[in-house]
């Protein structure tokens, strides 16, 4: 796992992001401004179109800015051709999605394994590095479980291993109990709180939960596509 804990990880400056719907100009990022040291753990809030979903998708290189700078690791993502871009979402950054993401009449260790599927990882590696994914997320006696035997909190947390499998840097986390009971959202924050502490991954969440929030280390808070609060919730 990433060991650069408080080291310059993410720096965004004057981030925008204008969407052309016909004639309609849409702003969902105004100049925004921030850092993510390794080893944090941030909690991005805010209403219903306020940026954050859109701020996570260029941040996960699923989307670029219209102008302002993304720099991860100190390489400017902006500059980077399609297949660097898959690199850097294979290899350095897992995400873990409100609705899993899962695929049918597969088991959970076939749910992790994917990524090292596209990454040419020879069988019996796979296998090892799924295992101790799934034991890292307490599904080490579920592996051979199909999707649909699996609770909704379970298939979350197979979510949450098949993140992990690549050892990223990052884990990017959108509404990730959004989907699931309270109780399965409060073991599944504990599972990224434990993951944060322990082995120092840098989780970004993005919730609307204020509850949810409070398992993160630091927060700020969008409205109409800008920073409006910078918290330190704990060190």
């Amino acid at each position: 796992m990433d060991n650069r804990v408080n080291s310059e990880l993410i720096r965004v400056e004057s981030l925008t992001k204008i969407y052309h719907l016909g004639e309609v100009k849409v702003v969902a990022l105004r100049g925004v401004s921030f850092e993510v040291k390794g080893g944090d753990f941030l909690a991005i809030m805010g209403p219903s179109g306020s940026g954050k979903s859109t701020l996570m998708n260029i941040i996960g290189c699923l989307d670029r800015p219209t102008s302002g700078q993304y720099l991860l690791e100190g390489t400017e993502v902006s500059k980077l051709d399609k297949k660097q871009l898959a690199y850097i979402r294979n290899k350095k950054i897992g995400f873990v999605f409100q609705m899993f993401n899962l695929l049918p009449r597969t088991t959970a260790m076939e749910n992790v394994e994917l990524p090292l599927l596209y990454s040419n990882v020879p069988t019996k590696k796979r296998n090892r590095l799924a295992e101790e994914s799934l034991a890292l997320v307490g599904l080490a006696g579920r592996k051979m479980h199909y999707t649909h035997q699996l609770s909704g909190g379970e298939q979350q947390r197979v979510a949450i291993a098949r993140a992990l499998v690549n050892n990223p840097s990052i884990i990017l986390a959108d509404e990730p109990t959004g989907n699931v009971d309270s109780q399965s959202g409060a073991e599944i924050m504990e599972i990224f709180e434990k993951l944060n502490n322990e082995k120092k991954i840098t989780i970004i969440l993005v919730t609307h939960d204020l509850e949810i929030s409070k398992f993160a280390k630091k927060m700020i808070l969008f409205r109409d596509g800008e920073i409006v609060k910078r918290e330190i919730i704990k060190d």
